[in-house]
């Protein structure tokens, strides 16, 4: 299985190195870690991912409108990983969603339906 190149978005630094820690784990790339809606949205034009972690809320920002201003530009795979489900799934109904806290199977899960060929195994 190739290795996913894999932006996140997490303005919490504790979650965002779990989030990076577990996907190199799994043998992925990290090609960015942002903060801020702009930073998202800079880093996914720049570094064009093969799959995005958002969380739904970022400094500056909110993580769904940086998701909307990239698909303007690039389809690109994503996730939102959020403790709100309901919110992202109010303005985006199709989304696949990760609720916070999650772990190891829950991400993997979340990962291959984003991003069905990898077929990863656990």
């Amino acid at each position: 299985m190739p290795a996913l190149r894999i932006l996140i978005a997490e303005d919490d630094a504790m979650i965002a190195m779990f989030l990076s820690d577990l996907l190199e784990a799994l043998g992925h790339r990290i090609c960015a870690t942002t903060e801020t809606e702009a930073e998202t949205v800079a880093a996914a034009l720049l570094h064009m991912p093969d799959l995005m972690i958002i969380d739904a809320s970022l400094r500056g920002g909110s993580g769904i409108a940086a998701a909307e201003e990239i698909a303007i530009t690039l389809s690109v795979p994503l996730i939102f990983a959020t403790g709100d489900c309901y919110r992202v799934l109010r303005t985006e109904p199709n989304a696949i969603v990760l609720q916070k806290p999650f772990n190891a199977p829950t991400l993997l899960r979340a990962i291959e339906r984003a991003v069905p060929q990898t077929a990863l195994v656990a």
